[in-house]
């Protein structure tokens, strides 16, 4: 999808504390093989703040580097994946009651790490079809924690984070616009994160930790390795094309390719071979910090190379992302602005 007229006019994160892989393998919680295969140095980490509380910090300071006041705000989008500090509790709304204290639209997305891509989509046809006037604030959070999640072992290949990021949208200007957008789901790959397990009455019946390795293990025993490769690089392949076709621009010329923050080994298997990505190109030595944000990676790279001063007007980057389900989502942009005057 092209896009005309939208705008990226804040960032925000929060990122509370962080716990290192040395550490962790010290503590005996990572393993050494899990340190070696990730190349991961640190991991955001929260000892106390709930998902939603951070969510609400990194709105707060998105909407105050975008000069946006709650009467702006006709949307609001918060995507997360897992528990975000209370039970049958429209979280959404809390953010809104923190940040914003308006009146506007507030819904959850719950489509796992390709949720922020998903808000974006979203967000951008809301506002181009003239439903908002102004801005739509898009929040993502995660606290990835025990006895739900083992943050190393769950997904081996992907040390989860803590953390929230924000992004302010608008047809008011800021210091990037949007010029693509493409989304696209597969629900054939679906199981890749379910398993043969039946369903339950209650969260955390089958096992605690969740074990993804497990569910993964069911699902290609059955229809084999070679075809959920093939599946999930078409389709986040099929994105990526559409995307940069609809930006009239080719990978090669994208300054900034923003990735999920996978450990190095599964960025190597599924970006930086597959797509010809150099990591030079990426935010890959500031994520080995901070570990994956659930549907958060994104915003939070963004949100880095604008508060860091790397991003330079006429800058095109093009921010990737796959979510268990499974879908994959892409989005081009175009610095125009310094990012400088939009940060404190």
């Amino acid at each position: 999808m092209r896009v005309q007229d939208i705008h990226i006019r804040g960032t925000g994160v929060r990122l509370p504390g962080s716990v290192t892989v040395a550490d962790a393998v010290a503590s005996g919680a990572c393993s050494p093989r899990v340190a070696a295969a990730t190349s991961m140095e640190s991991v955001a980490y929260s000892p106390d703040e709930s998902a939603a509380e951070m969510a609400a910090a990194a709105a707060r300071t998105a909407l105050r580097r975008a000069g946006s006041a709650p009467e702006d705000v006709d949307l609001l989008l918060h995507a997360d994946t897992y528990h975000q500090g209370q039970d049958l509790w429209p979280v959404a709304s809390y953010v809104q009651r923190e940040a914003l204290g308006n009146t506007c639209p507030a819904l959850e997305i719950r489509q796992m790490s390709n949720g922020g891509l998903a808000a974006l989509d979203l967000a951008t046809a809301y506002l181009t079809a003239g439903h908002g006037s102004c801005d739509a604030l898009l929040t993502t959070g995660d606290r990835f924690c025990e006895p739900g999640i083992d943050r190393w072992n769950t997904d081996p290949g992907t040390p989860y984070a803590d953390g929230a990021s924000a992004l302010v949208l608008s047809r008011r200007g800021g210091f990037a616009r949007l010029c693509s957008l493409a989304v696209l789901a597969d629900p054939e790959l679906e199981p890749l994160h379910r398993g043969d397990e039946p369903f339950t009455k209650a969260p955390l019946s089958h096992r605690v930790p969740v074990d993804f390795e497990a569910a993964k293990r069911s699902f290609v025993g059955r229809v084999g390795m070679s075809y959920a490769i093939t599946r999930a690089h078409t389709g986040q392949q099929t994105v990526i094309k559409q995307a940069l076709a609809d930006a009239a621009m080719e990978l090669a010329d994208a300054d900034w390719v923003l990735l999920p923050h996978f450990g190095r080994r599964r960025l190597d298997a599924i970006y930086y071979r597959p797509f010809g990505i150099d990591p030079s190109r990426t935010t890959w030595e500031w994520s080995r910090t901070v570990g994956h944000l659930g549907a958060g990676d994104q915003f939070a790279s963004l949100d880095h190379l604008v508060t860091s001063g790397r991003a330079r007007p006429g800058d095109r980057c093009v921010m990737v992302s796959v979510g268990a389900g499974y879908s994959w989502g892409c989005a081009v942009l175009e610095f125009t602005e310094p990012p400088g005057l939009h940060i404190d």
